[in-house]
């Protein structure tokens, strides 16, 4: 399958705990032949509902951090001087401080410190019930997580090439820092899910423009609409404002909550409200994207 063949599917939201990965793991059922990429590896949980079996698993290595070599250090202290993050002293280096800007290597008179690329995290190709799944874990304090999605990313647009599959599911981190705009990247279209809070609505604007930035069709859907019919109502209106389709609407839904617990995707496990409404959202992102 050629690059041009595959249609890449970003589900993201500006804030967390907007019931993303539950839409994403819904999704992964309702699709058929699809790849999943879980790019949300600061915190990544979609394998807790889709339960990959792990195939290959690989150290990642992205992060730079300062080494000192004690034959050459004179202890002038100009490392101590100049470090912001209190990474370095005469006598140490603290790795989980030190974000590798080589500041102090540059300092240095006696060219005692050099950066060294360290192991941040690992990255996996795993099989599910839903089809092939790149992923991957950061370790705790570990920095590159922009990079990390990309490899992710990466990995399984290669599985999609090797499965013959057409898409790919991303599953995005929150916000729009670094690790976000990694998991837009190229994407054919962004599904922004949200909640009608205040916080919600607020952080749907950002994202929406952060993807309006990259060229990329986007989509909204509304989590738990009805439980603010205020901020329902106003984020419509900012949608409406921004040119951008409210593609679904979720009603609040006890059962979500027990179908995480129970480790099972919403549509699979319960046939209710929510779960109906994700499987018209499923139909409506198809026909937006003219899959």
């Amino acid at each position: 399958m050629n690059r041009s063949d595959l249609r890449q599917l970003a589900v993201v939201s500006g804030k967390g705990g907007t019931g993303k990965t539950s839409v994403v793991a819904s999704f992964a059922a309702l699709a058929h032949n699809n790849v999943m990429a879980d790019c949300d590896v600061d915190a990544a949980n979609l394998h807790l509902l889709l339960h990959p079996q792990v195939r290959e698993r690989e150290e990642f290595r992205g992060a730079r951090v300062v080494v000192r070599d004690p034959s050459r250090c004179r202890g002038a202290g100009e490392c101590e001087r100049l470090c912001r993050f209190a990474a370095i002293t005469r006598r140490a280096v603290d790795a989980r401080a030190c974000q590798g800007c080589g500041l102090c290597v540059a300092a240095c008179p006696n060219q005692a410190l050099h950066l060294e690329t360290v192991a941040c995290g690992e990255i996996y190709t795993s099989q599910s019930a839903y089809g092939p799944m790149a992923h991957a874990r950061l370790y705790p304090g570990g920095e590159s997580s922009g990079r990390l999605v990309t490899e992710v990313r990466r990995r399984a647009e290669r599985l999609a090439a090797e499965s013959g599959r057409p898409l790919v599911l991303i599953d995005g981190p929150p916000g729009i820092g670094c690790s976000a705009t990694a998991s837009l990247v190229e994407a054919d279209l962004a599904v922004v899910v949200t909640e009608p809070t205040p916080a919600g609505r607020h952080d749907l604007e950002r994202i929406l423009l952060l993807i309006r930035h990259f060229g990329i069709p986007a989509t909204v859907m509304l989590n738990k609409a009805d439980l603010d019919a205020g901020n329902a109502r106003a984020i419509r209106e900012d949608c409406r404002r921004l040119r951008v389709p409210v593609v679904a609407e979720i009603p609040f839904d006890e059962a979500v909550t027990r179908a995480i617990a129970a480790g099972r995707t919403l549509v699979e496990y319960d046939t209710g409200p929510a779960a109906q409404a994700v499987c018209a959202a499923w139909d409506a992102v198809r026909r937006a994207a003219r899959w």
